[in-house]
Order: structure tokens, then sequence, then C-alpha cells
């Protein structure tokens, strides 16, 4: 009786503590600085990105996860708000199949675009700035966050220039001085040297960072321009060596299809 005694009451904790094991885990908590900023350092790749990475399945996943943790979905391939002649030039753009484009004539890619290229970056957290590494292109923004303003002698560049606050728990990045040689997001979606970015980036999980990005550009956009993404940590991703001359099959079709045109087609 007492070996019978002693199988019941096993039992009865195994069915007991059955139904706990079965609970979903919490998500881990975004890790913390010593000045209790959440840290968002780490190597991250744009969800849209895992396409690329893991295929179909994993970004489906990706994204009802996404879904069930109410964060807004994706939307960087979103038509631009354009004005009409803004959106006439689009059209010659798209109808040219891409060849314009300047990422692919190996072009630094601009904010916000960069960050929705396939391939990781790396975020280093220091106590007075964020530094973005990013594979492509062998870029880097290195963005202040004691307070400072935009340099006084900034010029037009490609990646703009940047600085941060903190809005609680947010990162707020100010990007100004931009050139007009790159494209927002997807092709011909132009902007000028008037471009105005403001990015947010908040690690609302250990996994994950959303993030939102607003253009204003009054010369070409009709109203202020929202995208947003979640970036996801790949903690056994490294920033490689990134070359994109090499190989590079786009400036060959470029060529290309320069020469199928006419004279005429070649304007722009």
């Amino acid at each position: 009786m007492h070996t019978l005694r002693s199988w019941l009451a096993v039992a009865a904790v195994v069915l007991v503590l059955a139904p706990l094991g079965a609970q979903p885990t919490a998500p881990r908590a975004a890790p913390r600085t010593a000045d209790g900023k959440p840290d968002l350092s780490g190597i991250w790749v744009a969800t849209g990105a895992l396409l690329l990475f893991e295929g179909e399945e994993a970004l489906a996943a990706a994204r009802a996860a996404d879904a069930a943790a109410g964060r807004p979905p994706g939307n960087s391939n979103e038509a631009p708000p354009l004005k009409p002649e803004a959106e006439t030039q689009r059209q010659y753009f798209l109808g040219r199949r891409g060849i314009d484009d300047p990422m692919a004539r190996c072009l630094l890619t601009g904010v916000p675009r960069i960050n929705f290229r396939p391939l990781p970056f790396e975020i280093v957290q220091l106590p007075d700035r964020v530094i973005m590494l990013y594979e492509i292109h062998h870029a880097f923004r290195i963005i202040p966050t004691d307070g400072r303003p935009h340099p006084e002698d900034a010029e037009p560049s490609y990646l703009g220039e940047s600085v941060a606050r903190w809005d609680g728990d947010t990162l707020v990045v100010d990007v100004r001085w931009f050139n007009d040689k790159t494209w927002l997001t997807g092709v011909g979606s132009i902007h000028t040297e008037d471009l105005r970015v403001t990015e947010r980036y908040t690690r609302d999980s250990y996994d994950t960072i959303r993030y939102e990005a607003t253009m204003e550009d009054p010369a070409v956009l009709t109203k202020p321009w929202t995208i947003r993404e979640t970036f996801r940590l790949r903690p056994g991703e490294r920033i490689r060596e990134y070359e994109c001359i090499e190989s590079n099959e786009d400036l060959t079709r470029f060529q290309e299809l320069l020469q199928e045109q006419s004279p005429t087609e070649r304007a722009p």
C-alpha cells in the first residue's frame, strides 16, 4: 500500500504540473545599460530580409509573431505619397525596369532604405553615441545621443547627418543634410536635399526592435510618410566583407539596357 500511495502521489503531481509546462514562455526582456536605457546593441536584420535568409515559412512565422505582439506590419514597399510631378518621374523610372536605381550601381544606399537591405547591420550603443555598422557598402553612422545639435558645417551626403535623443525607452534620431542621389525605399521614390527623416528605435523584447521612419520633404511628398518594420536579433551572424563592384550583374545589365534604348529614351 505504501508503494501504491507513492505512485498515486507522483501521478497527481505530474497531472498538476503538466498544464504549467505547456504554457508559453514570456518573451525575454530587453537588456538595459548601466544608465537604465534599453540597450540596442546587437546584430540585426529587417524582418522582410528573412525571406532570403531563411525562406517563406520563417518570414510568415515572424510576421505572425509580430501580429500577436501587436507590432504593426512592415510596409516598406508601400508606394510613396508623391506629388504629381514626382510621381511622373517615379513612373518613368519604373518603366526603365529599375536600371537607374542608385544601389544597383553600387552607390551608397540612403536612410531609411539602408535599414531594409537584406544584409545584417550592427548597433553598438555607448553612453554618448550609437554607432551603426552596415555590412552593405561598408557603411557606418555615428549618432550622438548627448544633446548636441547638427554640426554647422554639415554637407549634403548619402546618409545625412544624424543626432538623437531618448524619448522614454525609444531612441529618436533626427536625420538631415541629405544629398538627392538616393531613393527613399523602392524604385523611383525620389527626394530632394530638403528631406528630413525621423527614426524611432524601440527594443521591445530581447529579440526585436520596433523601427519607424517618418520622411518629410514638401518638395516631392504630399504629406509626411511613415514606414515601419521589425528588426530581429541575429546572434549567430557577423558583419562580413562586402564589395559591390565585384561580379555585379546589375552593372552589366545596366549597360546592356542602355545600349538597347534610343538617345531619347536615355534622357531623364
